[in-house]
């Protein structure tokens, strides 16, 4: 039994950030130069916040913390996160 959600768990929680549905963009891996949709990605939200971890290292792609009046975005495991246009 596995304790992380895969990426499309953070559609909600993203989607109060930004205006695109970040959970089908294109994210390469920082650690180990994966890139796949950011949906294939394994979420931990048994922590303050929200953690993507990579599926093939285990590299943290991305923090997500809200405090009462802040929203934290760490995304220092990502080499690029990529978008497509509309």
């Amino acid at each position: 039994m596995s304790d992380y959600l895969d990426g499309n768990a953070a559609a909600g929680a993203l989607s109060e950030l930004f205006a695109v549905d970040l959970t089908a963009a294109i994210a390469q891996c920082n650690g180990c130069g994966q890139t796949t949709v950011f949906a294939e990605s394994r979420l931990y939200v048994d922590a303050p916040g929200m953690i993507a971890r990579c599926a093939g290292c285990d590299t943290v792609l991305l923090r997500v913390v809200t405090t009462p009046t802040n929203t934290y975005l760490d995304l220092r495991g990502l080499t690029y996160l990529r978008i497509p246009n509309s």
